[in-house]
């Protein structure tokens, strides 16, 4: 072997030999899974008060560690919009109780103390197609958005997910007087 070979093989060896001890190869994976560490838990996420305000949209987005859904309420309300978002057997349409079918091997219930429709019963939100309120094809952690309907001033959204994962609950103000109910399902744990 010349000279110059055996020097390359020795280098390569040693270069392994440091990527061991080091960990340098090992620690890559974890830091990346780092940057979406999550301590959400998949309890149950609830806040009580009834709203004035109405839902007018649903929509949602993917990010690097979580997907979100997003409810927008409109209107000038004095406390923020009630919501109870838990992981259920089966979702359940309001006034009637029959099972909502959401594809996905677990079902979030949102149900935000807001009616989609108006004073006058006009519908504020109507979804032309209830099963399938947003386009989540390709999502991480998202599998179905689906109407479970608007009864006693309250509204229920079933989502079908890939798995009981983290998640988490906020209102965000805005834009003006509106307010969004904002729920992020994790990636992964």
């Amino acid at each position: 072997m010349s000279p110059h070979r055996l020097l390359k093989r020795m280098a390569v060896t040693v270069a392994v030999a440091a990527l061991a001890v080091t960990g340098a190869a090992v620690t890559a994976a974890p830091a990346a899974a780092a940057a979406c560490s999550v301590n959400w838990g998949s309890t149950a996420k609830k806040a009580a008060p009834m709203s004035s305000r109405e839902l007018t949209n649903v929509r949602s987005g993917r990010h690097k560690c979580y997907d979100r859904l997003v409810i927008d309420l409109n209107g000038v309300a004095a406390t923020s919009t009630g919501f109870d978002v838990r992981y259920v057997p089966v979702v359940r349409q309001e006034g009637s109780g029959e099972p909502v079918p959401l594809r996905g091997a677990a079902d979030l219930q949102i149900v935000v103390r807001a009616p989609a429709y108006d004073t006058n019963g006009d519908p504020t939100y109507s979804p032309a197609d209830p099963d399938e309120l947003v386009n989540v094809s390709g999502y991480s952690t998202f599998r179905q958005v689906a109407f479970a309907g608007s009864f006693e001033g309250q509204t229920t959204i079933g989502l079908g997910v890939r798995a009981r994962l983290p998640m988490r609950v906020k209102r965000i103000a805005g834009p003006g007087t509106a307010q969004r109910v904002v729920i992020d399902v994790a990636h992964r744990w």
